[in-house]
């Protein structure tokens, strides 16, 4: 219990957006348990890593930027960004924000983590930051010295968490189930560096849909399968998903999956890219 609560401060500091009350109720299991032991030594390291990291790039380029206090302040150069997802859209949208970025499909067994997540008892936000960080660990094992974003993407409908659609059966029953209501999308990103984890955020947005004919979903589906395979929901908001909705509260870049605005925030502020 003592390890269990350490933990918990630990995540809480350095992962604001983590309820530690939340992650309480199932993090008391060997692999959850394991991971979190594994985090919690990076932060007791945190210092000394800083420390070498700051070795290695004496004597590199630097430039000057200001801080939120008005003085200049001294960082290394850009670095480039390696995307732990094949999400293509995910990379359109940094390639489009200027960002030195390139991605790698990472190839994780979701359904069945979801499923242990959930009966752990998580809520739809811890499993969508759980799963992003489990992506950028991943690739962050094989490149310890890179600059690797983790993202993932959840749908909760009453409650009830949603993954990709495996067939056009699916697809369809989602988008019937989903017509005439109201469900959320929490996409998550998780930024590691040097081989720890140092910035994560959720996104949150609540969507409408119409309601939509049976033969409008019928033709919406033939015209847009496979492709929505890969969706929550069955749906890409940024092609014809857009017709399916009477309302959308929140972030455009969270539904694409990429909270960016937050994430380009982070970046420029640590001097990760120029701003």
């Amino acid at each position: 219990m003592l390890l269990m609560a350490k933990t918990c401060r630990l995540i809480s500091r350095h992962a604001p957006t983590v309820n530690s009350l939340r992650m309480i109720r199932f993090i008391n299991t060997p692999s959850v348990l394991l991971s979190l032991c594994g985090q919690t030594r990076c932060v007791l390291d945190k210092r000394r890593r800083n420390t070498a990291l700051g070795a290695r790039t004496r004597g590199l380029p630097q430039y000057a930027v200001r801080n939120k206090s008005g003085l200049s302040t001294t960082l290394p150069p850009p670095r480039p960004l390696r995307l732990a997802s094949a999400s293509a859209i995910r990379l359109r949208l940094l390639q489009a924000a200027g960002i030195d970025v390139s991605a790698t499909a990472i190839r994780l067994d979701e359904a069945a983590l979801r499923d242990s997540l959930l009966a752990e008892g998580a809520g739809a936000r811890d499993v969508a930051d759980a799963l992003a960080e489990m992506k950028a660990r991943k690739l962050s094992d094989r490149e310890p010295a890179a600059l690797v974003l983790g993202c993932d993407q959840v749908l909760d409908f009453n409650g009830e968490i949603w993954g990709k659609p495996g067939s056009p059966d699916a697809a369809r029953a989602q988008l019937c189930a989903l017509r005439g209501q109201t469900h959320r999308l929490l996409s998550a990103l998780v930024l590691y560096d040097a081989g720890e984890p140092v910035w994560r955020h959720v996104g949150e947005v609540r969507l409408t849909m119409r309601s939509f004919s049976d033969g409008y979903l019928d033709g919406y589906l033939a015209r847009n399968w496979p492709d929505v395979a890969q969706a929550v929901g069955g749906y890409h908001l940024e092609s014809e998903g857009a017709r399916l909705f009477d309302r959308i509260d929140g972030d455009y870049f969270t539904v694409l999956g990429l909270p960016l605005l937050p994430l380009l925030g982070y970046l420029g502020e640590r001097g990760f890219i120029a701003g």
